[in-house]
């Protein structure tokens, strides 16, 4: 197949196996409903540009991703799950596309399809394509950002790279100015590797930088119009104050090397191939050749220095994108697994090639691996129809999270239907029939891999169309906040919610997302002590601040409880209140 072919194959490929299962389960934690909150308000005040929730905050984010849910529900009629996880789930598959492209075009086809393979099934990439977050679509921007750098370099660095400073633009629109900053940093320390002229990369990437800033300073201004003071303080602690270390408050703290540890979960199952492969190359024959090979005036440094400057250009690139960003996220003491991602679809790169040398040397750790998923994809089948005619009684879980499981079990056994079992059936037949093709000493290994591929994103069919919705439903609160709403209809109270850890925060509140969004941003702060209404408040804070409200002045009557189901690690009370 031609490579046009093989692009719009993948395309129809990834459309199928994603957009059906953006919205077969509920949000699940506080940060998809905040996001999804301000393209809501958006919609409902006719404010683009800084929209307030009902608690009057302004978005920590900048507003290009709101934009996009706002635009897909407005034609759809409503903010929900689909419309909000829609952007996400076109960057995850543009991302996967733009790769393709990217490196079909400078390497063979079967290096390509396995970068994009693995892009596709990584575990970081593959679970932000499904999420309400703007940490993929500032992934997409940043690595197409990347891609045309590098075309512009390969063209001799004559024009201005136009689509670079767009895609910048919209990455400082997403999240920031790291949107600018991440991809002039990795291209010019690229091009000072190269041994371009210091101040010729530096006038360029500053020239790029700040023709990149242009067009999200229009919308900073209007934004410093609306609210001033409070909106440079946000946009100054959330930019310079995360990677300088001097918030006012401490989120996401971790030390240097957790960021190792983010990227062997996140290229699962990749990772697991490398392990296996370790232990199957030839130590000894290496070490053979090495010191054949070897001579005293090639020192290291001397090898190195000459690869960087006569090396191939783009494996230098793609080293440079995964070093650069690797450091730079070491730096400040905020560490998150999502920051990582602009490094994936370079690993995935050169996992790739090293797959490739792999198949090339017929290693046994490819049919081992291959072996490996066979077996844990039909463990994975076999547990879903154990389960489905097993019947798990509810003293078998215990601990804190009990209830989650309970719901959990619950729910893997009311989604079953024909659709379903044809899920389960596809990844089952390619799992058995690994064995079949795997027989024959030469059987090709380019075939294995493409087993391999077929067997991996197969296994995803289940967990994101059975395991996920399972899973995650299990955890929303969606039905808590359906009961509220009908027991307090919007013209029968107002609600306010009173959450001590957010009362007590420094930075980065805490409030009832979930439950707000599912009832149409009807949530106020009882801090601002209305004279009556509905308020909303976990049993143990409700214990802890209950009497002292009363000797305020006000009255309580409960007139709901969430029972076993808890919110924020606590059981829901809801008090129809009066100040007396």
């Amino acid at each position: 197949m031609t490579k046009k072919k093989v692009f719009w194959v993948l395309f129809i490929t990834f459309i199928v196996l994603v957009i059906p299962f953006l919205d077969i389960y509920d949000f699940n934690t506080k940060g998809e409903p905040r996001e999804a909150i301000v393209s809501y308000n958006m919609l409902e005040s006719g404010n683009w540009i800084l929209p307030r929730n009902s608690v009057g905050e302004i978005a920590y984010k900048p507003p290009f991703f709101h934009w996009c849910i706002a635009a897909v529900s407005y034609v759809c009629g409503e903010v929900n799950e689909f419309t909000s996880r829609l952007p996400s789930a076109v960057a995850f598959i543009s991302l996967c596309l733009l790769t393709f492209s990217f490196f079909a075009k400078r390497r063979n086809m079967f290096t390509a399809l396995l970068t994009v393979a693995i892009c596709f099934t990584c575990n970081e990439l593959h679970r932000q394509g499904f999420n309400c977050r703007v940490d993929m679509m500032l992934t997409l921007f940043t690595v197409t950002a990347l891609y045309r750098l590098y075309r512009w370099y390969e063209r001799g660095m004559k024009d201005v790279p136009w689509v670079a400073i767009l895609m910048m633009s919209l990455g400082v629109l997403t999240k920031g100015p790291i949107g600018t900053l991440l991809p002039c940093l990795v291209t010019g320390v690229f091009l000072l590797l190269r041994r371009v002229n210091f101040f010729k990369a530096f006038l360029w990437m500053c020239g790029i930088g700040i023709l990149s800033l242009i067009l999200p300073a229009l919308w900073y201004y209007a934004a410093y119009q609306q609210a001033g003071q409070e909106f440079l303080d946000l946009a100054l602690e959330e930019n310079v104050g995360r990677m300088t270390n001097t918030m006012s408050y401490q989120v996401h703290t971790n030390p240097w090397y957790a960021n190792f540890i983010y990227l062997l979960v996140g290229l699962l199952p990749w990772v697991i191939l490398l392990v296996i492969s370790l232990f199957t190359l030839p130590y000894r024959s290496w070490r053979e050749s090495i010191k054949k090979k070897d001579k005293p005036e090639n020192s290291v440094w001397r090898r190195i220095n000459t690869w960087l400057k006569e090396g191939d250009p783009i494996i230098v690139f793609s080293h440079t994108a995964v070093v650069v960003i690797f450091i730079f996220y070491c730096i400040p003491d905020c560490k998150r697994n999502v920051y990582l991602m602009p490094m994936y679809p370079f690993l995935a790169f050169f996992i790739a090639r090293y797959i490739y040398w792999l198949v090339d040397h017929r290693n046994k750790s490819i049919k081992i691996y291959g072996g490996f998923v066979s077996i844990l994809g039909m463990m994975l089948i076999i547990i879903l129809v154990l389960n489905q005619f097993i019947h798990i009684p509810d003293s078998f879980f215990h601990g804190r999270r009990a209830q989650n499981s309970i719901d959990m079990v619950y729910h893997l056994h009311t989604i079953w239907n024909v659709w379903s079992w044809v899920q389960i059936a596809i990844p089952c037949l390619l799992c058995a029939y690994w064995w079949k093709w795997l027989r024959g000493e030469k059987s090709s290994y380019h075939r294995h891999v493409l087993d391999i591929i077929l067997m991996t994103v197969a296994l995803y069919i289940p967990i994101d169309a059975v395991v996920k919705p399972a899973a995650l439903n299990a955890q929303s609160v969606k039905h808590i906040a359906m009961e509220i709403d009908q027991k307090v209809p919007e013209d029968k109270g107002k609600l306010y919610e009173y959450i001590e850890d957010g009362e007590q925060a420094k930075g980065d509140p805490v409030h009832f997302f979930e439950l707000n969004f599912y009832m149409h941003d009807r949530i106020g702060l009882f801090s601002t002590k209305p004279d009556k209404g509905y308020l909303l408040i976990g049993a143990n804070d409700a214990e802890l601040r209950l009497k002292e409200f009363e000797q305020e002045g006000y009255h309580f009557t409960e007139v709901y409880n969430s029972g076993k189901k808890t919110v924020m690690k606590q059981q829901l009370k809801m008090y129809q209140f009066e100040h007396l």
